[in-house]
């Protein structure tokens, strides 16, 4: 086990961008920055042991400045979707930006993946860990009270990044943190994934206005398009005429994975490449899962190695709580109360088949 850690360049205003790389006994090597605390790459063996980079991304600085798409991005005050960019808590309301259309996404115009992070890195009992931490200050997107939060990376030797979450907060407020990592697991660079398959053991997702605000109703996946429950090509059914996949220009939709958080990661997705044979695995403790298609990424240029993505060249698994949980009684809500600690956990495992 190791951790290099390099210069990755500066920012417009002059600022040292520094990237920690982690790489384990297997070769697999994830790569970090503290600018966004962002995933700029990750290295997995293929069947062949082959490696290959599996996540989009850029190599300059200057694309995670912009990174619309949020490549690699840790997500937050409030992962997802907010309708109209409003909410209220114990009586107050409060208005966010409209980032998306009338509703806010990912917390606003500037989100957590494009702050820079106080950083620690230690290995400890055959583990690699990156630890990336901030004060996101009371008002910071609107949202009340000071949050402390850490994002931390670690890389074991069975092939798995966990994604470990710890936020608390001086005040109620408003907390879902999540990744917005892309994956192609027949490698960045490779041309779309639709023939790369998909499994989400959800039998309901929730169901959406026409601009993917959850309605508050869940929506059986048996005999639908989005019956993910056994391993299929994302691009077989990608296309159907079917209402939510339409809404959202393909898969775009919060998957009901498991009832509430608790201590325990479960299996909740999984995506191979019969290719290459390589496979990831998504352990959650959260009971939603955005499973996205990349249906939005349009000609994203100058990515890493020359690299020019489009839509569906890599798709995203955020885990998380329900998408507009905050303004929907029924939904489990992400209020995060003054003083307690929020506490949860990602792993992807990568291995072959």
């Amino acid at each position: 086990m190791s951790i290099k850690v390099t210069n990755f360049g500066k920012t417009k205003d002059g600022k040292e961008v520094t990237m920690y790389t982690m790489k384990n006994v297997h070769g697999m090597e994830v790569s970090v920055i503290d600018l966004g605390a962002c995933i700029t790459s990750i290295l997995v063996p293929d069947r062949d042991g082959k490696m290959a980079d599996v996540v989009l991304g850029y190599d300059n600085v200057e694309g995670y400045e912009k990174n619309k798409p949020h490549f690699g991005g840790f997500i937050g005050r409030v992962g997802n979707r907010i309708g109209d960019a409003k909410f209220t808590l114990n009586g107050k309301e409060y208005v966010l930006e409209q980032n998306n259309g009338k509703n806010n996404l990912h917390g606003g115009f500037v989100g957590y993946e494009k702050l820079f992070y106080d950083t620690e890195y230690f290995e400890e009992d055959g583990v690699c860990t990156v630890e990336f931490s901030r004060l996101s200050p009371d008002g910071e997107q609107g949202f009340p009270g000071n949050l402390d939060v850490t994002c931390s990376y670690s890389l074991t030797d069975d092939n798995e990044l966990m994604i470990e979450y710890f936020a608390t907060s001086d005040q109620d407020t408003l907390c879902n943190l999540t990744n917005h990592s892309y994956f192609n697991l027949a490698g960045h660079n490779s041309g779309n994934a639709l023939a790369q398959e998909v499994r989400v053991d959800a039998d309901y997702y929730t169901a959406t206005t026409d601009d993917l605000i959850p309605t508050g109703e869940l929506t059986a996946v048996e005999g639908t398009p989005l019956d993910l429950r056994v391993r299929k090509p994302i691009g077989k059914d990608i296309h159907a005429d079917y209402e939510a996949l339409k809404q959202g220009g393909g898969y775009d939709q919060n998957f009901c994975v498991g009832s509430s958080k608790t201590d325990v990661l479960t299996l909740v997705a999984e995506l191979y490449d019969p290719a290459s044979g390589r496979k990831m695995e998504v352990f959650s403790q959260l009971p939603g899962l955005q499973f996205y298609s990349g249906n939005g990424i349009n000609e994203t240029e100058n990515c890493k190695e020359g690299a020019t993505y489009g839509k569906n060249d890599g798709v995203c698994f955020e885990t998380q709580y329900y998408p507009n949980a905050c303004n929907i009684d029924s939904f489990e809500g992400y209020t995060l109360k003054a003083g307690e600690e929020y506490d949860c956990a990602t792993i992807y495992k990568f291995s072959v088949e």
